[in-house]
């Protein structure tokens, strides 16, 4: 059970990217390209093995997306597949799913809009959803631990995934076991002339703002970018981030950025989030 003395009821959190090419399984023959990030993910990962937890909650922008709520993974088991063109990668993790059932419960009660997503079967091998790039690539630098996916909605309000994080504490105080926390984030996606979504100045403001507010800790700022600069600069990051700034409030906090990169079109930042 989480201790009661801490306010923070995580045994570790961090805020990672989700490049493919991260791992360097999918990267052969460019293992320099991320490699200030894949140093740093290590050093995540080790730190989660050694805070132990029993569960790792993810929350990834690219899992199961349902306009206007949250959608928790309430299945058997998960399982995906990542592939850049090139050699790919598979994993199958377990869901904790009465951690799972815990959070849809603590969100209704805070009259939050949440879903709690299964497939096929109720129960049994049959009962797996896909486990998406944004969570496995974290995911492979952690401990195997049972896990729980969590997916915020954009046509939701900022304020209300800061609300959503409150009801995962909420739920996470309450669970019998040690539980870790990743916010899944690529940062801004209009870096590069080249890229799939071109260049944009926005792209550099709005990362250089993110590391403001990751040194500063004030996570919740995020809320406050104007959405024509959120949509010129093209961040998947905020809603995570925002989750786990609900999760663990400012005062409870203190957050170390451990590197920044721009190895492509894309912004990758790695922070870790420890009890204030």
């Amino acid at each position: 059970m989480s201790d009661s003395s801490c306010c923070n009821p995580f045994v570790f959190a961090c805020i990672t990217p989700h490049g493919g090419e991260v791992i360097p399984e999918l990267a052969p023959d460019r293992v320099s390209l991320m490699a200030t990030t894949r140093e740093s993910m290590r050093t995540l990962g080790q730190k989660m093995a050694e805070a132990n937890p029993d569960v790792i909650i993810v929350v990834t922008p690219h899992g199961i997306r349902l306009d206007g709520f949250f959608a928790v993974s309430d299945c058997e088991r998960m399982a995906g597949e990542v592939d850049e063109g090139g050699p790919s990668v598979t994993m199958e993790r377990v869901v904790c799913r009465t951690l799972a059932r815990d959070i849809v419960d603590a969100a209704q009660a805070r009259d939050l809009p949440v879903v709690a997503v299964n497939f096929a079967t109720a129960e049994g091998p049959l009962s797996c959803l896909p486990l998406d790039w944004g969570a496995i690539v974290p995911l492979w630098f952690m401990p195997k631990t049972e896990i729980v996916v969590l997916s915020p909605s954009r046509s939701l309000s900022m304020e209300q995934h800061i609300a959503f994080g409150a009801a995962l504490a909420d739920a996470v105080h309450c669970y019998d076991g040690r539980v870790g926390l990743i916010a899944s984030c690529d940062w801004a996606h209009a870096h590069a002339e080249d890229g799939p979504y071109g260049f944009n100045e926005a792209a550099r403001q709005l990362d250089d703002e993110v590391i403001a507010r990751v040194e500063s800790g004030q996570l919740e700022d995020l809320a406050y970018f104007d959405a024509d600069f959120i949509e010129a600069a093209k961040p998947d990051g905020i809603w995570q981030a925002l989750i786990l700034a609900g999760a663990i409030p400012p005062e409870e906090r203190q957050v170390e950025l451990l590197s920044y990169e721009v190895p492509t079109y894309f912004g990758l930042l790695c922070a870790e989030v420890t009890p204030g």
